[in-house]
């Protein structure tokens, strides 16, 4: 008995690698978000990586305390399940929220004016890249930093709302048996194969939207992301 239950906890295991490969390369809402606002908001690799682990680490640990929870008080996997499709309803419609307005905004933006792009080499070898606007009375040259600071908070907050309906079913046996140190670890082998497979798209469409002659649609890059968000909210809400 006590090897096959050892057994069982080496299939979850390699089971919960297997899936939280699968379920985020299948989740295009797991890493599109992300590619799409790291550009039109020109954040640095450093800070994309960052909004994306932290991001990831909210998807997965939110799901495990509501799971521990619910095993606890000896709730069924299906009521659990039940709430976190409630979750994923809100998290769907908070992306399709935020996507809708911000493709709005980016819209308005990109036809208040001609938007091209100008570099600096800075003495301490910083590359600084900053819009220049034109219009027809005025002729300015400005810096512009970007301020929205919101961005990065509404996918955090999406993730930690968003359901990760496949981690339930791999931590319900060892729940349910008490052996809380097989739930630490799956729920770890989970999320890191989880957050790794999202880091890697992200990267690879981060730098290969680099790669593209993107120049001439950028004014509409606000506008595309916003977009590109909105669809993703709607796949889930679609089942998509």
């Amino acid at each position: 008995m006590f090897n096959s239950n050892i057994n069982n906890i080496y299939i979850l295991i390699s089971t919960a690698a297997s899936v939280g490969i699968i379920h985020t390369i299948l989740g295009p809402d797991h890493y599109l978000p992300f590619i799409s606002l790291s550009i039109s908001e020109k954040w640095s690799l450093r800070k994309t990586v960052l909004v994306t682990i932290l991001s990831g680490l909210g998807h997965t640990l939110m799901s495990v305390l509501i799971g521990s929870a619910g095993f606890f008080i000896g709730a069924s996997v299906q009521s659990i399940e039940s709430i976190d499709a409630v979750r994923g309803d809100i998290a769907a419609w908070l992306l399709i929220s935020f996507g809708f307005l911000y493709l709005i905004w980016g819209l308005k933006k990109s036809f208040t004016g001609t938007v091209h792009l100008h570099s600096h080499v800075h003495p301490d070898g910083t590359i600084h890249s900053h819009n220049h606007h034109h219009n027809e009375t005025i002729h300015k040259h400005v810096h512009i930093k970007n301020k929205n600071k919101i961005s990065p908070w509404v996918l955090f907050i999406f993730f930690v709302l968003g359901p990760c309906e496949a981690l339930i079913p791999l931590i319900a046996y060892p729940a349910i048996h008490h052996n809380y140190t097989a739930v630490i670890i799956i729920s770890l082998v989970f999320s890191l194969a989880t957050i790794s497979i999202m880091l890697l798209l992200v990267f690879l469409g981060y730098k290969g939207i680099q790669k593209l002659p993107f120049q001439k649609y950028e004014k509409y890059s606000h506008a595309i992301a916003g977009l590109i968000i909105f669809l993703a909210g709607l796949g889930i809400i679609m089942g998509l």
